[in-house]
């Protein structure tokens, strides 16, 4: 019984710790766009990169 005297006011502090994150990771723009990167996904090029012509390359 006398450890609940430690953990309740520890799971607290740890309460207000990940508050405090997600405060600051939300006013931090961390939350903005949540769908785009999936967008962007989907829209990748896929086309193969171009390759370099045999006249671009330097002369040895």
């Amino acid at each position: 019984m006398d450890i609940l005297w430690l953990l309740v006011p520890m799971s607290v502090l740890i309460a207000i710790g990940i508050g405090a994150v997600f405060i600051w990771s939300a006013r931090s723009g961390q939350f903005d766009d949540l769908e785009g990167p999936a967008h962007r996904m989907l829209m990748d090029d896929d086309r193969a990169p171009e390759l370099p012509k045999d006249d671009d390359r330097p002369a040895r």
